[in-house]
């Protein structure tokens, strides 16, 4: 039992009530996306404005470094959930875990709104990317551990809050942080993110004693992960995964290569300019309305004429992206003739992408959970994350190459947006072949009943 921690059992099986500790856990989840979209909505803009050198002059990053270095910073997220898996699966357990990479991640938000050297990028990012990432697994499996079989009815929607609220902090961080940055400067628009990511860290700690608090498993992950069945499934999803992970090398170019882009089109929609990094805030704004929209109306028109299993959702999610990122690479040939698009033609591609992230992200999220071995289902989820990692490990070094010693780009304007388009088509008719020979089962979870408080 942890110390401190009345209730360290399972999830009460004896009330159909919403738990105790759910509002603390969305409440956490919102203020924490909104630090992590916040910063991340105005990072490239800083890299390439702001960025000072050891005597305090402004030193800016050419495009093509900002890019690389940007999704360098998305890999590493997405690798940590690895670690912070590992970390709560077999040591401190869920909560301790989220607890402590929280005040690692407030840490490297402090080093950017106080350094705006290289150093200072390095050292934040190097943070936030270890307390992002390594909490990332952990907080969705401790929402779950809330919930037993007669309260399990309302699991479903405390999901959706959930979703809604990262949906929530992203969209109005990505509002606010680059009208700060504008009017205030760095040090103010990465503070803010910083101020509430402790907020979130605080309300989880507030509810310390309204949780139900999972023991780690210990040993018992390690032999499920080192059994054949598990290596078996780690194996078939792997190849899954590497096809995702391009959809994602294009997907988190909406925070690099579109900001970029969109500071030459003609910012002005619908009577109001928009700042170059906020029409990033499309992308949560229509997660929300188009999730209902694909679940009641979209997939069952489709399933009257074709069955529509989670291969086949990722597979037309795929081709969607690549109609997607053909309007930036048509916008690119317009900006490399001098012209200033819309910054419209950005926000029909984003409707494009949005659909695309709904087919391919969530369902990939589901399918890998049914995938998993019970004994996995945290490390899974974590090993999908690794895809993201992989697709912008990619997208940075395709921009740290672009850039020769010479200074010369290798892979410039339309060429660069024309290259991505051309290898997700490729992508989509290689993953369609592979989902045709996909050989693997379901594996939920069994109901449980009551477990005595302390047992594991």
């Amino acid at each position: 039992m942890m110390p401190g921690m009345p209730g360290y059992r399972h999830a009460p099986l004896s009330s159909p009530r919403l738990p105790a500790g759910i509002p603390y856990i969305i409440a956490n989840e919102a203020a924490e996306r909104f630090s992590f979209y916040g910063m991340r909505a105005i990072l490239v803009v800083f890299m390439t404005g702001s960025l000072l050198d050891a005597q305090g002059q402004v030193a800016p990053m050419p495009d093509a470094e900002a890019r690389g270095w940007y999704h360098l910073f998305i890999s590493a997220v997405y690798i940590t959930p690895l670690l912070g898996a590992v970390l709560a699966d077999t040591l401190l357990g869920k909560y301790r875990t989220i607890i402590v990479l929280s005040l690692v991640y407030v840490a490297g938000h402090l080093a950017l709104a106080l350094d705006h050297t290289r150093l200072g990028l390095a050292l934040g990012l190097g943070l936030i990317a270890l307390g992002s990432g390594g909490i990332k697994p952990c907080v969705a499996a401790h929402l779950g551990d809330q919930f037993g079989a007669r309260n399990r009815h309302l699991l479903s929607t405390v999901f959706g809050w959930f979703y809604f609220a990262v949906n929530l902090g992203a969209f109005v961080s990505m509002l606010m942080t680059p009208w700060l940055m504008q009017e205030q400067g760095a040090a103010a628009a990465f503070a803010l993110p910083g101020v509430l990511m402790a907020v979130a860290t605080l309300v989880f700690f507030a509810g310390r004693y309204r949780f139900v608090h999972i023991p780690p498993a210990g040993g018992h992950f390690v032999r499920q992960l080192l059994s054949r069945d598990g290596l078996q499934v780690l194996a078939r999803l792997g190849m899954i995964y590497l096809c995702v992970a391009v959809f994602w090398a294009l997907f988190d170019q909406t925070g690099s290569a579109w900001v970029l882009q969109a500071q030459h089109m003609d910012r002005r929609l619908w009577g109001v300019e928009i700042l170059p990094a906020q029409i990033q805030a499309a992308n949560p704004l229509l997660v929300l309305l188009l999730i209902p929209l694909f679940a009641y109306f979209v997939y069952p028109a489709i399933e009257r004429v074709w069955r529509l299993t989670a291969l086949r959702k990722i597979a037309l999610g795929m081709f969607v992206t690549v109609a997607a990122f053909a309007i930036p690479t048509w916008v690119q040939v317009q900006v490399d003739q001098g012209l200033a698009p819309s910054i419209g033609w950005q926000l029909v591609a984003y409707v494009l992408l949005t659909g695309a992230e709904v087919m391919v992200s969530i369902t990939c999220l589901e399918f890998s959970y049914t995938q998993a071995p019970r004994a996995m289902k945290s490390f899974v989820m974590a090993f999908f994350m690794m895809s993201i990692a992989a697709g912008n490990l990619f997208t940075s070094a395709i921009n740290f190459f672009v850039v020769g010693g010479d200074g010369d780009q290798r892979l410039a304007g339309a060429d660069y947006y024309l290259f991505f388009t051309g290898l997700m088509l490729l992508t989509a008719v290689l993953f369609t072949l592979l989902a045709r020979r996909y050989r693997g089962r379901t594996c939920l979870q069994e109901d449980v009943g009551p477990v005595p408080a302390g047992v594991d």
